[in-house]
């Protein structure tokens, strides 16, 4: 099966633009990407010829709404037109800011006696809170991507705010965390991030 990525990143406002590259080892020369929205409905985004191991690149954008939603890719021989391999590993487009409208921002704080400097072996709890009653709270470290999300905390609906237990500090949890809210309904849009 393929694998997807998306360039320059998952996370899109609206305007932006991002590509999606569908590749594989094997000698593919024909790509398919679908989109899946938040109801569940698959929609074909596009079809694109390549000349064995290249990749295909898919440009989504400017972002809308519509845009957001989990992607996936399968891939084809050009000799063998109705057989398509199983589709790649999804990756998911969010777009951000979007909440912003009814919350400007998440707060992000950790507690731990010693302060923002967290000894080692100090249990470290981070909490992502909100002015507005979102039910979902998401936890991102910065420079990974979604696939490292650290937790989806999800609190009560209306909920102000989410705990994200990481146990002992150790080195590995060192750098700078940004906390994102959102609503169950509507998984892939996104608050800004917290500062």
């Amino acid at each position: 099966k393929p694998s997807i990525s998306a360039h320059p990143r998952p996370l899109m406002q609206v305007g932006e633009n991002v590509t999606l590259c569908c590749h594989s080892p094997l000698l593919f020369d024909k790509f398919i990407l679908h989109q899946e929205s938040s109801t569940g409905h698959f929609q074909r985004h596009g079809e694109m010829l390549t000349r064995g191991h290249a990749p295909a690149d898919f440009s989504i954008g400017p972002m809308t709404l519509a845009s957001a939603g989990t992607y996936r890719c399968s891939g084809s021989l050009s000799h063998s037109p109705y057989e398509w391999s199983a589709p790649s590993d999804p990756v998911d487009i969010i777009i951000t800011d979007e909440c912003g409208q009814t919350s400007p921002f998440c707060s992000l704080c950790h507690r731990s006696p010693g302060g923002p400097v967290v000894r080692s072996g100090e249990n470290v709890t981070l909490v992502c809170s909100s002015e507005s009653t979102f039910d979902q709270f998401h936890l991102l470290r910065e420079g990974e991507d979604l696939e490292h999300l650290l937790a989806g905390g999800q609190g009560p609906r209306g909920a102000l705010q989410a705990e994200f237990p990481l146990g002992p500090g150790t080195p590995a949890h060192s750098g700078i965390y940004r906390c994102y809210s959102s609503f169950t309904r509507s998984p892939y849009l996104w608050s800004d991030s917290s500062d």
